[in-house]
Formats: C-alpha cells, structure tokens, sequence
C-alpha cells in the first residue's frame, strides 16, 4: 500500500538511507512534542526501524513525503496507535520546517486519507496535541472533526476522527 502521488508530492518507503532527514525531522518535531529531550541520530534510527516494521505488520506506516523533484519536505501515512486500550489508525504528518505553510501537509494527509479509504480501513484518527493549532487545521482540512480528548503517550490530546468508506 502506498498513497498515490499528488499534484506536487510523492510518497515512498522510508529506508536507512534517509537517517539524516529523518532525524532532522525529528528534531524539527521536537517543538510541538515539549517536554522531551532533543532527538538524536539514534532516535532517527528507531524511527526508520518502526516505519520498517509498520510496513511489515500492516502494510502501512508513516511514508517519505518528496516533491516531484526529489525534495524531502517530511513525512505522511498511517499507524496503529493505542489510545487508552483501543487499537486505532492515525493518519500522521510531520514537515521540515522549510515546507511549512505551503499546504503539503493537507495534500500528503488527503492522499494518505483515501489510501486508507481504498483500503477499507473504516474509521481514521489524528491525534494532536491541544495546543498544535497548525497540525488542527490540517485534521479538519481533510474533514476530521474532534472526537474526544484521550491521554496518550503520557500527554493529553485531541482524537479528531472520521469514518471512511461506505458505512
């Protein structure tokens, strides 16, 4: 499973070979995850070998997301999440901060949105922190609305969600 490409983006698997944009995405990310202690090239690793084993177990996981030309701008896609003793998809999506404000993030999670669709995956989630106005509006861009608010991974965020399909 892999999205289709976009007007300006394209998806493919992330691979070692990425690791030092993977990790400054990481490190991009850290603002809006607070708390934590800034991510490292380990970290980056862990990250790649998660997405690996995503693909792996559920033919799906958060993808590379490039423009036409080959441009790294961040990463896009799908993966399982625990929230609070319930197995939900989240559509993900984290950006380098050169590639904010210019709408990749909305078009990456819509064509992310309907892979999941075409899949059959019924209900889709987008957990966000309460104060991540930005990664807000992309959720309701691709038409989530709030849920509920859960506590994950130690924070407090907000479960935007959407049924997919044919109900």
């Amino acid at each position: 499973m892999l999205p289709e490409p976009t007007e300006r983006l394209r998806f493919r698997a992330m691979e070692m070979a990425d690791l030092d944009d993977v990790t400054a995405l990481l490190v991009a990310f850290d603002a809006v995850r607070g708390g934590r202690p800034p991510s490292t090239r380990k970290d980056g690793v862990h990250w790649i070998e998660w997405q690996e084993r995503n693909y792996a177990e559920h033919g799906f996981g958060l993808w590379v997301v490039e423009t036409h030309d080959g441009e790294l701008v961040g990463d896009c896609g799908l993966t399982m999440q625990d929230v609070e003793g319930t197995d939900l998809v989240e559509v993900g999506y984290h950006l380098l901060p050169h590639a904010r404000g210019r709408g990749y993030a909305t078009e990456a999670a819509i064509a992310v949105r309907d892979c999941a669709a075409a899949a059959g995956i019924p209900h889709l989630v987008a957990l966000v922190r309460p104060d991540n106005a930005p990664s807000q509006a992309v959720a309701r861009r691709i038409g989530m609305e709030v849920e509920r608010t859960a506590h994950v991974h130690g924070v407090d965020a907000l479960v935007f969600g959407m049924r997919l399909g044919v109900s």
